[in-house]
């Protein structure tokens, strides 16, 4: 397994779950010196703009990239797979597939979170769940022939009323004409859906693909109430080898996150004892 930390590009943004909130440049340099071993990108488009190229920075600082959200396109450009309207659903996976390539020439996937959207007024939750199939069925295509496969993430009730626990996602998307499709357990969303994290983990192994490392009220891990111990023992023992990625809110303090995050990372992965 891989330690990874979240980085947000977004100023306007600031106080979402994302650790590090400085310039680029700044973040992968705290990223690497804290002891990361990578980091996963939020941004505005599918680009960012830098001095020196992102590939030449991440490399001075020996990082790589766990991840990329795709979230700004409904937070900032309203856009969602699953809205009434059809031409809002064409640009979705327009700006999805855009970040899937960006994605994918740093060799990392994609994550689907909050575009996904939610039934409801104009869309019943069969025509909504279509509409995500449809979508994840050619954006899983996408990602593999760009050589890399893309992340559904199931969001707690309040953020979707689409697919709330863990095992529903994966038997969704192991229901789909793509075998490009991962699925993302988020330990905070999991905290209040699931009754047992590690046992809805446990059988769903083989669609694993990315986990977000927060606890149970999205703080740093350690800040909260959630028995990590059991979670993590699941996932060394189902030989899970991606990405634990720190999407948590940067309390009290993005340096001080930072460190907390992989201090209770290598409390849990890397001693025999924990």
């Amino acid at each position: 397994m891989k330690s990874c930390v979240t980085i947000s590009s977004v100023p306007s943004l600031k106080g979402g779950p994302w650790i590090l909130w400085d310039n680029l440049e700044k973040s992968l340099e705290t990223a690497s010196e804290i002891g990361f071993d990578g980091v996963e990108l939020f941004t505005s488009k599918a680009s960012i703009d830098t001095n020196v190229p992102l590939a030449r920075l991440l490399e001075r600082h020996n990082l790589t990239v766990g991840a990329v959200g795709t979230g700004a396109g409904k937070v900032l450009h309203g856009l969602t797979l699953t809205d009434p309207d059809s031409s809002i659903r064409k640009k979705a996976r327009q700006f999805i597939k855009d970040m899937i390539i960006f994605g994918a020439e740093l060799s990392a996937p994609s994550i689907l979170g909050s575009m996904q959207g939610s039934y409801g007024n104009d869309c019943t939750r069969e025509t909504a769940i279509r509409y995500l199939e449809e979508a994840l069925q050619e954006l899983g295509e996408f990602a593999i022939s760009q050589g890399t496969f893309f992340i559904y993430e199931p969001l707690n009730r309040y953020e979707t009323n689409l697919f709330n626990l863990f095992e529903d996602a994966c038997n969704f998307c192991r229901s789909l004409n793509s075998n490009g499709i991962k699925v993302l357990a988020d330990l905070f969303h999991m905290n209040i859906e699931e009754s047992s994290i590690e046992a809805s983990i446990r059988p769903n192994a083989d669609v694993l693909g990315h986990v977000h490392f927060a606890d149970s009220n999205r703080k740093p891990v350690g800040f909260g109430h959630t028995d990590m111990k059991p979670i993590c023992e699941c996932l060394k023992e189902i030989n899970y080898n991606g990405y634990i990625s720190a999407e948590a809110f940067a309390w009290p303090d993005p340096d001080t996150a930072a460190r907390q995050t992989l201090k209770s990372y290598r409390q849990f992965f890397c001693q025999s004892d924990v």
